[in-house]
């Protein structure tokens, strides 16, 4: 493959499966930003509108369904499905609310359900599904969640349209991508995510330590910084984010929303704990609902002041069953609706309460809270909170939202003992309102560039040339680079290549490390390993420096260890290198368990259950031979750097004595974005190989240059050096390495000025 076109396959990136529709297609009622968004979804085919509530997501998917022109079915929450009936009207749209299959008519298009009802449905029928208030996939059961993405996984066109996510929640946009059919949540999180619960462990003494603050429980993931670029393009390739319509250029024109007032009412609870003298601290979900419970009488008073205070209308949000109770009972103008309730009770009490024939309207949020629109009125009580900022969210926004006349009253009525669950919600509130900013600020760009269908910017590609006395550094990508080098000119190469391990040291689709999957890491090898061939001398080698790979579950499956050698051995034959030796580096075990945090190395896995221990992994390195007989022999007894003695402990084939620290310094050279500390090659495994297969005088290449240790030692031993490096900034502390190396090499030793023979 044309190695410009394998870099363009490797951009992650969603394809458009959809069509392309004019804007004049569009029912003229759609504002400018939503006409263009209705125009992007259908030309994707499968996509995720991703836009806070009241900006018109249901016109959008209406749209998206009518001008595709298949049989679609809008699957959406069951309060919502009846309402979205009554807006379809407004644009001429004859939208039909059915339960199963058996009540569709053949020579209609447009059908809505509730999530409920997906068993009754044949999808093979169906065209196109759009998922309305989508976000719900993270609430709703795990088996629910896969079911509906099984059902849908062969549409053709698939829609989600849910209210703006938070860009670290990656559950969410992990469900989104994978219902779409864009990848798997599994494949996201090893594409641009990394583990952050390591990042709060160390291991001391074999045993495993949490620092304070860290989740000890579950999975915590965040973005890897070499990854949020990458991220967000590709966010945006499959997803329209939005807040507002000027955060994409638009006009917010009618999109202004009111004032909101938020008031607390914290009422003096004499509360007396079962089990302690005095309250201390609310000790878990069941404990708080135990304290709503004893504390609503006390509560419903300050209510009741409230609500009588006016004639408006007003929504109280429940959390129990007593509470709801209570209410009712408290307010004579007072309309329920509970989870119990016929689905078209249900329904049409919701639409009656919309057209003021009801003051209050008491529910729950999960019933009430998603989706609805509620803005005939301005008034609202929270009867108590839990610890659900996104119930406490959606609920607020069924009234504060665009379209909204008047300012939004919103009064949480909580006891005293209760004040830490409101403080929880208020700082959720202010990093939820931090990270959707962050999140539209960083897919801004791409998006204007998706809309407007234009190609965004990569990461500037830097080449540099640098040649001293005895050595060349070249910045810039390998696998174009080494062409520039003659054919035959390299007597040894020296390496280790970087694994497949994404965004972990840059962003570049250059970077070899930066590959999805183990085929598309070597397919990119292999422009390396041939141009490393055309340039070796006939019978000479090459040393790569290698190491099996622990398997990790999230990204490979299942936990276990990978035999990365191996696939280097194949795919060096493969092109024609003969496989001609290995040499395995002894490694310090704990050493080992200290530095990567595997549970297999700990004394305390091998008291628990040892069948999950495992040796520690052994470096190797892995020798190589091009065909063809070699003219010039190596010869490094005659030389003076070998002896018998030497090879006798070298010909074993485990190499012991290298110091795993006797590297050179790398600090200089790391980037806040990296992932992982550079790992430079031990200076005494590079020395090995330069004696035992090259001769004095003679050229020695790394494509892999990082901070040039291989070339370091190379100019240390006389040789010359030849040392390729992607990274602009290793680039510079290579140079720097290789500057002091020749340095050191060319200033005579004082003994030698003075004609003293020192014993080696």
């Amino acid at each position: 493959m044309d190695y410009a076109a394998f870099l363009e396959g490797k951009l992650p990136k969603n394809l458009s499966h959809g069509k392309d529709v004019q804007q004049g297609d569009i029912h003229p009622l759609l504002f400018s930003f939503q006409r263009d968004i209705t125009q992007w979804a259908i030309r994707k085919g499968r996509a995720a509108v991703f836009l806070d509530t009241g900006l018109g997501k249901t016109f959008i998917q209406l749209e998206w369904a009518r001008l595709l022109g298949e049989n679609t079915l809008i699957i959406a929450p069951l309060s919502v499905a009846r309402q979205t009936v009554r807006e379809a009207k407004k644009i001429d749209l004859d939208v039909r609310y059915v339960r199963g299959q058996d009540e569709m008519e053949p020579d209609h298009r447009l059908w809505i359900t509730n999530y409920e009802m997906i068993e009754h449905f044949d999808f093979t029928t169906f065209g196109a599904v759009v998922l309305d208030e989508s976000s719900i996939l993270k609430a709703i059961g795990g088996k629910t969640r896969r079911r509906v993405t099984k059902l849908c996984h062969t549409i053709p066109y698939r829609l989600c349209c849910t209210a703006t996510p938070a860009p670290n929640d990656h559950t969410e946009i992990g469900n989104h991508a994978q219902f779409l059919g864009i990848c798997t949540q599994a494949e996201m999180l090893a594409m641009f995510f990394i583990n952050a619960n390591k990042e709060h462990t160390f291991v001391y003494g074999g045993k495993a330590y949490h620092k304070k603050g860290s989740n000890k429980g579950g999975q915590e993931w965040r973005l890897k910084h070499h990854a949020e670029g990458a991220f967000f393009r590709w966010l945006s390739s499959w997803a329209v984010a939005l807040i507002k319509p000027s955060d994409l250029g638009y006009d917010d024109d009618g999109f202004i929303l009111p004032e909101l007032c938020l008031h607390t009412e914290f009422i003096q609870a004499d509360y007396q704990p079962e089990d302690q003298l005095f309250f201390t601290h609310i000790k878990g979900i069941r404990h708080a609902a135990s304290i709503r419970r004893q504390t609503a009488p006390a509560r419903l008073d300050a209510l009741r002041e409230l609500v009588d205070a006016s004639d408006e209308q007003w929504i109280v949000w429940v959390g129990l069953n007593e509470e709801s109770d209570m209410v009712v009972d408290a307010f004579p103008d007072a309309i329920e609706v509970r989870g119990d309730h016929d689905p078209e009770y249900k329904a049409q009490t919701f639409e009656d309460f919309q057209d003021g024939k009801y003051r209050i309207l008491v529910t729950k949020p999960r019933i009430g809270g998603f989706g609805m629109n509620f803005q005939n009125a301005h008034k609202m009580a929270f009867f108590g909170l839990n610890y659900s900022w996104e119930a406490f969210y959606q609920c607020i926004r069924r009234e504060w939202r665009y379209m909204q006349t008047d300012p939004v009253d919103v009064y949480v009525v909580m006891s005293d003992v209760e004040a830490s669950i409101y403080r929880d919600i208020m700082r959720k509130d202010a990093m939820a309102a931090r990270l959707r900013e962050r999140l539209i600020e960083q897919i801004r760009t791409y998006e204007e560039g998706e809309l407007q269908m234009i190609e965004p910017e990569r990461t500037p590609y830097q080449e540099q040339i640098i040649q001293e006395d005895g050595w060349t550094a070249m910045l810039g990508d390998s696998c174009e680079r080494l062409k520039e080098l003659d054919a035959e000119s390299i007597d040894l190469s020296v390496y280790s290549p970087p694994f497949a391990d994404l965004y972990t040291y840059t962003d570049s689709e250059r970077d070899l490390g930066n590959s999805r999957n183990w085929d598309e890491f070597f397919l990119h090898y292999t422009y390396i390993i041939r141009e490393v061939l055309r340039l070796t001398k006939p019978g000479r080698l090459t040393c790569v420096h290698t190491s099996d790979i622990p398997a990790m579950a999230q990204k490979d499956g299942y936990i276990g260890v990978r035999d990365f050698p191996g696939e280097v051995i194949r795919a060096y034959e493969r092109e024609g290198w003969v496989f001609h030796g290995r040499a395995f580096v002894d490694k310090n075990p704990q050493a080992q368990a200290i530095r990567t945090h595997s549970q297999a190395l700990l004394f305390i896995q091998l008291r628990k259950d040892s069948s999950a221990s495992r040796p520690a992994l052994i470096d190797q390195v892995l020798i190589f031979r091009k065909p063809g007989d070699n003219v010039v022999p190596v010869e490094p007894v005659a030389n003076g750097e070998l002896d018998n003695e030497v090879w006798i402990n070298w010909a074993h084939g485990i190499w012991t004595g290298i110091s795993e620290t006797d590297t050179l310094q790398f600090y200089d050279a790391r980037s806040s974005g990296d992932e992982k500390h550079i790992c430079p090659l031990q200076l005494g495994t590079i020395e090995r190989c330069v004696k035992l297969y090259s001769n004095p005088g003679e050229t020695v290449l790394t494509p892999f240059g990082g901070i040039g240790s291989e070339g370091y030692i190379a100019l240390g031993l006389g040789r010359k050096a030849v040392c390729v490096e992607l990274k602009p900034s290793y680039f510079e502390v290579m140079v720097q390495n290789l500057r002091e190396a020749a340095m050191g090499a060319a200033t005579p030793d004082l003994f030698q000025m003075m004609g003293v023979e020192v014993p080696a």
